[in-house]
């Protein structure tokens, strides 16, 4: 087997990169890799085509193709599989397969075509190698930078320890200098050393004169209040900086900058507020739900409230309708009231216990509450399926999908967090909404703006290093719902005496506490 090029071109044979195996002059690849696309058959099923002297054997990318350009003696079936290797590192390494994203890693993929074939002939390497390769990681290039990070903890103590000893000197030096009377030619006079003594009152008697030497030594008077807390720079941290700043360090908390603090969530993610009117329902339900990966509920909880809030004293006394529930949880499905309305039932109809009385007004209050505790699999509102498949390269092919099962909510801001083996990073090879990687927890974060029931269903493939199929679990989900997973919706509000219909607002929220799948 003789690889003479490996080549990303135009489906007009123009070249993007290429490299050359065995001595070829630009001219000739570039005339070979212009007469390859008049070679291709119409509607050709083969990925290999010849000519007199060499033979072509290529996929297509996108808009581009990958070949390689072999003599005709070379083994077809190695060539097919040199290819396939060729066609996952340009896609590990791209984002996109375009000409733009190709141009702009194409030193990167050089080298990584040089360590697929050297001087013609195929390497012994597979995609987990390649990588490893070209991060160029060493354990003793490592373990050297643990050791210099050390010695530079130890220097950093050092610096402290002296630090704190020079500053003992000094008030030692301060102490015996005040209880000596602080003459002029004291160390903490305003000489050489710098530091400014703290004044003191002295006395002296009125016959005593001091000499002109001694004068002249002496220390100029203060015209301040002395040393000062908290003043500029002194002389101390001075002499903390040349020790390298990092003497002492400020036992007082720091204010946190704005990067520091964390910014709260949106509860509401993407939906819109609701303008409420004089009558507004509130409905708001949260989820705690364990998926397993073969299927099935392993635990389920849903709960929920309905708040009523009225700003009209004249629409008080009103009775609300909830709609069928598009989900019926039957017995499982327990409801409780608020003490004053009466009992909820059949006819699913919210009311006061008296009717001549009116609801509070100008307060949200609790009318309704219920609770779901069950493993039943048609309650669930969003299904997960994560399908590893190891290779026999040591790659895993992992292939996720999500489908909307209750069509009674719409959900906004889902994110699907998929943990991934440590030190390995993923190759996706298509994708519905978007993606990215999560450095804290290693993860693939999988995010999708909307799902409704006319856009269900999504999917994401992708190729990560490691065989084992426990690491991409658990999968963790999170969403922000518009509707009700039970299916407690008002649907109408009427006037208690005449039966006349009010118009209202509602707000409904789902939230989840914790959805993973296990």
């Amino acid at each position: 087997m003789v690889v003479l090029a490996a080549s990303i071109c135009t489906k007009g044979g123009k070249a993007v990169v290429s490299r050359q195996f065995r001595d070829m002059t630009r001219t000739r690849i570039e005339s070979l890799l212009a007469s390859f696309p008049k070679l291709i058959p119409t509607n050709s099923q083969h990925t290999s085509v010849e000519t007199e002297e060499v033979r072509y054997v290529y996929q297509p990318l996108e808009d581009l193709y990958i070949l390689l350009i072999t003599n005709k003696a070379s083994n077809i079936l190695q060539d097919i599989e040199t290819l396939h290797l060729f066609a996952r590192v340009v896609a590990d390494m791209c984002r996109s397969v375009d000409e733009r994203e190709i141009l702009k890693n194409s030193f990167e993929l050089l080298g990584a075509f040089d360590e697929v074939v050297s001087l013609g002939y195929r390497e012994q390497v597979n995609m987990m190698q390649v990588r490893s390769i070209l991060e160029m990681e060493s354990h003793e290039e490592k373990i050297q930078d643990i050791i210099a990070r050390n010695k530079e903890a130890e220097a950093k103590e050092e610096l402290k320890r002296r630090a704190k000893q020079l500053e003992m000197q000094r008030r030692e030096q301060q102490k015996r200098s005040g209880g000596g009377g602080g003459g002029g030619n004291s160390y903490l006079g305003g000489g050489v050393s710098g530091y400014s003594s703290i004044p003191q009152q002295r006395f002296e008697a009125p016959d005593r004169v001091p000499s002109p030497a001694a004068s002249s030594n002496r220390a100029p008077a203060f015209k301040g209040s002395g040393m000062k807390l908290g003043s500029k720079k002194t002389k101390q941290a001075e002499l903390l900086d040349a020790l390298g700043g990092e003497g002492y360090e400020d036992s007082a908390p720091s204010t946190p900058t704005p990067r520091e603090i964390a910014t709260p969530k949106d509860p509401r993610g993407g939906i819109p507020e609701v303008k409420a009117e004089s009558i507004h329902v509130i409905v708001k339900e949260q989820i705690s739900m364990t998926l397993l990966r073969e299927g099935g509920v392993q635990s389920m909880e849903l709960k929920g409230d309905m708040n009523l809030q009225i700003t009209d004293a004249s629409q008080s006394k009103i009775k609300i309708l909830l709609a069928p529930p598009a989900v019926d949880f039957g017995a499982d499905m327990q409801f409780k009231q608020h003490p004053k309305v009466a009992r909820f039932g059949e006819d699913r109809v919210i009311v006061l216990a008296d009717p001549s009385r009116g609801f509070p007004v100008g307060q949200s209050i609790a009318v309704l509450r219920w609770r779901y505790v069950g493993k039943d699999e048609s309650y669930v509102p969003l299904s997960i399926n994560c399908w590893p498949s190891p290779s026999n390269d040591g790659t895993c092919e992992v292939n996720i999908e999500y489908e909307l099962e209750n069509e009674n909510v719409t959900l906004h801001d889902v994110l699907i967090s998929i943990p991934l083996p440590s030190g390995s990073y993923p190759t996706v090879a298509s994708h519905t909404g978007e993606w990215s990687l999560n450095p804290s927890s290693h993860s693939l974060d999988w995010s999708t703006a909307l799902i409704t029931p006319e856009s269900r269903s999504g999917s994401l493939e992708f190729t990560v290093g490691g065989v084992d199929a426990g690491a991409f679990f658990p999968v963790k989900v999170s969403f922000v719902g518009q509707g009700s997973i039970a299916g407690v919706s008002p649907l109408t509000v009427n006037a208690v005496d005449g039966g006349e219909e009010e118009s209202f607002s509602k707000d409904e929220l789902v939230t989840t506490d914790s959805y993973i799948v296990v």
